[in-house]
């Protein structure tokens, strides 16, 4: 499968298999997000890895869906404000270099046949008590990691993507300037 075909296939699972995630399949994920290109190569990033079903009762408490309970495994996905680069009017890049990490390791999921979701919207205050981190790590997302128990269209980016004219301008800002 080529890059394009595999960017097309990778979805927001919310239906999830049961199957535990093959060690190899996981470690091959988080290696795609461990080699993701970050600013100045600060790598400010930490993935938290949950299987053990004690743990996973923990991070569920802090996402309420059903779906999200069905995923063998949840990266938690720290940045590490001590560890990100800052520009020189102070802009932290720790969010910029977590999402590319993230990417890759949805992406590396998609390789393996494996289903992925970002997950934001979970109470950021309760997730530092629950995980007890230091103040220097934020939690940015959650990453459920597992088998998908549906599929998608591979062409619904046709209707779901805005055209790529209305995205792209060419040397110069704007809206439909591209070559002729």
């Amino acid at each position: 499968m080529d890059f394009l075909e595999l960017a097309k296939s990778r979805y927001s699972v919310r239906k999830y298999k049961p199957d535990s995630v093959p060690e190899q399949d996981l470690l091959y994920v988080l290696e795609a997000g461990r080699v993701a290109p970050s600013a100045v190569n600060y790598q400010p990033w930490h993935f938290l890895v949950i299987r053990e079903k004690e743990n996973l009762e923990k991070i569920h408490s802090l996402y309420h869906r059903e779906w999200f309970r069905q995923a063998p495994v949840v990266i938690i996905i720290l940045a590490n404000h001590h560890a990100s680069w800052k520009r020189a009017d102070g802009k932290d890049h720790a969010d910029i270099d977590i999402a590319i990490a993230a990417d890759h390791l949805t992406l590396a999921a998609a390789d393996r046949s494996l289903g992925t979701c970002w997950i934001c919207n979970f109470d950021k205050q309760k997730t530092v008590e629950v995980l007890k981190l230091p103040d220097h790590l934020e939690p940015v997302a959650f990453l459920p990691l597992g088998y998908p128990a549906d599929s998608t269209d591979t062409n619904r980016h046709q209707q779901k993507r805005k055209p790529l004219d209305h995205i792209v301008s060419w040397e110069k800002p704007g809206i439909n300037n591209g070559p002729s």
